[in-house]
């Protein structure tokens, strides 16, 4: 069973995971079982750990100490055997030195870790993922696209790619809903890639004298009028998940 901690408020989450007891509060009509408890004996993924809630972190802390936890609503522990695997692109040391992540919670998932570098940093691995895309979606669409030029995998691999394998994902898919051609080559891509590099140099240009927070109001700005608004794709961007964007949105009291 998999959720994504970045995708529900603390008390969703709570609900989410742990489940209630009919009663336990306005709107509960009937037992609800927690993600825990339909996944026992079995594995959950946590992803986007990162973004958990400070206090919440405790409760899951508890399961994996004790194999138990209380509903809300309860008054009985309920007693669950899971596998735990969870997942985050924040830097958990970081986050335990500024208070947002617990290090007893981190010290007990780090039991055996896999680092996943950046995209950017194993662009050997583009070419090959680039294809497995553009197989997946051409048959998803029912085009007949063949393949890509050398021209565009020298493309693909000189992006900087902030959104990382979903960033790459998503331009192939909308690649190929715009494309007709058996061979996509250099034009398909250019428009999208090139004209975006370029944005950036100019907007790093401009961003020379401003403070930190400045720039980074100025960056999600301009995110949000290239991609029209769509939060989703603002945040794959800028490389954060939608909840960290919406806490940068109040920060700066961006408005949609």
């Amino acid at each position: 069973m998999a959720i994504n901690c970045s995708a529900f408020s603390k008390d969703l989450l709570e609900s989410e995971l742990f489940g209630y007891k009919a009663g336990a509060f306005t709107g509960a009509m009937k037992d609800k079982p927690g993600l825990f408890e339909v996944a026992n004996h079995g594995t959950v993924f946590l992803d986007e750990i990162g973004e958990m809630a400070f206090d919440l972190q405790a409760r899951l802390l508890r399961v994996l100490e004790t194999g138990e936890y209380i509903k809300v609503g309860d008054t009985k522990p309920t007693k669950v055997d899971v596998r735990i695997i969870s997942a985050t692109n924040r830097d958990l040391k970081k986050e335990i030195e500024n208070g947002h992540f617990r290090e007893d919670l981190y010290f007990r998932l780090s039991v055996f870790q896999i680092h996943l570098p950046p995209l950017r940093e194993r662009k050997e691995d583009i070419e090959m993922l680039a294809e497995t895309f553009l197989k997946r979606f051409s048959t998803k669409l029912k085009k007949e696209i063949k393949g890509m030029t050398s021209e565009v995998v020298d493309i693909l691999k000189g992006a900087e790619w902030r959104g990382n394998i979903r960033e790459l994902k998503n331009l192939v898919e909308r690649t190929i809903l715009v494309s007709g051609k058996p061979l996509l080559d250099a034009s398909d891509f250019d428009a999208q890639y090139i004209r975006h590099d370029d944005a950036r140099v100019t907007e790093g240009a401009a961003l020379t004298g401003m403070t930190l927070d400045e720039i980074e109001r100025q960056t999600i700005l301009q995110a949000l009028d290239r991609y029209k608004g769509n939060l989703s794709q603002v945040a794959t961007a800028l490389g954060i998940s939608r909840a960290a964007l919406y806490r940068r949105l109040e920060k700066y009291n961006i408005t949609m």
